[in-house]
C-alpha cells in the first residue's frame, strides 16, 4: 500500500515532467525563445544533436547543452523596456 501511494504521488509525476521535457527539447527548432536551467533567456540560432548555440544579445552566442533548456517562453517575456 505505501508503494502504491509512492507511486502516484512521487513517481509517476516525476516521470510525466521528465518526458514532457523531453518532449521539449526534441521539438525546439530555430528562433525559438528559451530559458535554459542557469537562467539564461535568449534565442535559438544553431541546434546540433548535443548542443543548442543561443543568442543572448546582439552578436554575443553561446553553446549550451540541449538538456540544460529548460523550456521554450514566450517572445513577450525577452522584452526589455
Amino acid at each position: 500500500l505505501i508503494f502504491v501511494v509512492f507511486y502516484f504521488l512521487l513517481i509517476r509525476p516525476q516521470q510525466r515532467r521528465a518526458k514532457e521535457h523531453r518532449n521539449v527539447l526534441s521539438n525546439l527548432k530555430v528562433g525559438d525563445q528559451v530559458l535554459t536551467s542557469g537562467g539564461i533567456y535568449g534565442r535559438i540560432t544553431g541546434l546540433r544533436d548535443d548542443f543548442v548555440t543561443i543568442e543572448i544579445s546582439d552578436k554575443v552566442r553561446v553553446k549550451v547543452n540541449r538538456g540544460h533548456v529548460a523550456g521554450v517562453v514566450k517572445a513577450d517575456v525577452m522584452k526589455t523596456d
